[in-house]
C-alpha cells in the first residue's frame, strides 16, 4: 500500500502569491504615503505627472507610467486625459494605446497568476455550477465577450484582471482590447488635446480648443449610445436564451 504524502498547506500553495500581493499592497501604500506625506491635493498631483511628462522622454515616462498604473489603480482617465493635452491629439492617441494595451496585458498577466489553482479547469467548466457555465462562456466566446465588455465600458481594470483570472485566451483579450477601447481612446485624447493643461503649473486657468472639445464629446456620446444598445441587445440575448 502506498503512503500517501502529507498535504501541502495554504502557505505552501500561495507562498508566491501572498508574495506578489505583499508587494502589490506595499506599492500601494507607498504611493499613499507620498501623496499624504507631502499633502498633495489632486490638483497638486496632476501639475506634478503633467511637469514630468514634459521632460524630453515624457513619452517613455508616460508609456512606464500607463504600464503600472493598474497595480497601484491609478485612474487611467486621467493619465489619457493628461497625454492628449500634453502629446496633442496624434501623438497622444499613439503612446495611449501603447500604454494602454501593455498596461492591460500586465494585469492580465498578474490575474492569471493570482487566479492560479482558484479556478475549476477547462474540464470542470462544464458543470453545473452558475460559477462554472459563465467562466466556461466567457473563454469559449473570450473575443466576443471581452469586445462587449470594452464596449460597454466596464472598469478597465476590471475587465483585464478578470480575464486574467479566468484564463481567458490572450490573443483573444488583447486583440477584443485593443480595438473595443479605440473609440474611448480618442474621445479622451481629444478632450485632453482641447485643454491646455499645462496652465495649470501656471495656477491658471486652462485653455480650451473648442472645436477638438466638441470632436471629443460627440464622439464620446455616440459611443456611450452605442454601448447602450449594445447592453440592451445583450439583454435581449439573454432573454431568450434563457425562454
Amino acid at each position: 500500500m502506498e503512503a500517501t504524502g502529507t498535504p501541502e498547506s495554504f502557505l505552501q500553495k500561495n507562498w508566491q502569491k501572498l508574495i506578489a500581493v505583499g508587494f502589490w499592497v506595499a506599492l500601494i501604500g507607498t504611493a499613499a504615503w507620498y501623496y499624504q506625506s507631502n499633502n498633495l491635493t489632486p490638483l497638486e498631483a496632476v501639475q506634478q505627472i503633467v511637469t514630468l511628462l514634459s521632460s524630453p522622454i515624457g513619452a517613455v515616462i508616460y508609456i512606464l507610467v500607463y504600464m503600472v498604473r493598474p497595480l497601484v489603480f491609478f485612474p487611467a482617465t486621467v493619465l489619457t486625459i493628461a497625454g492628449g493635452s500634453i502629446f496633442g491629439a496624434f501623438w497622444g492617441i499613439v503612446w495611449t494605446i501603447i500604454g494602454s494595451n501593455l498596461s492591460a496585458t500586465i494585469a492580465y498577466l498578474l490575474g492569471r497568476f493570482l487566479g492560479k489553482g482558484l479556478i475549476e479547469t477547462e474540464q470542470d467548466s462544464n458543470a453545473e455550477g452558475f460559477v462554472q457555465k459563465w467562466t466556461g462562456r466567457l473563454r469559449r466566446n473570450a473575443f466576443e465577450s471581452v469586445l462587449t465588455m470594452r464596449l460597454l465600458f466596464l472598469p478597465y481594470d476590471l475587465v483585464n484582471y478578470l480575464s486574467g483570472f479566468l484564463k481567458v485566451d490572450y490573443k483573444a483579450f488583447i486583440l477584443a482590447t485593443a480595438i473595443g477601447s479605440i473609440a474611448g481612446t480618442i474621445s479622451f485624447v481629444l478632450f485632453g488635446a482641447a485643454i491646455d493643461i499645462r496652465s495649470l503649473t501656471e495656477d491658471s486657468i486652462p485653455g480650451l480648443n473648442p472645436v477638438t472639445l466638441v470632436i471629443s464629446v460627440v464622439l464620446f456620446v455616440v459611443s456611450l449610445g452605442f454601448s447602450r444598445w449594445l447592453k440592451r441587445r445583450e439583454a435581449q440575448r439573454s432573454e431568450q436564451q434563457g425562454s
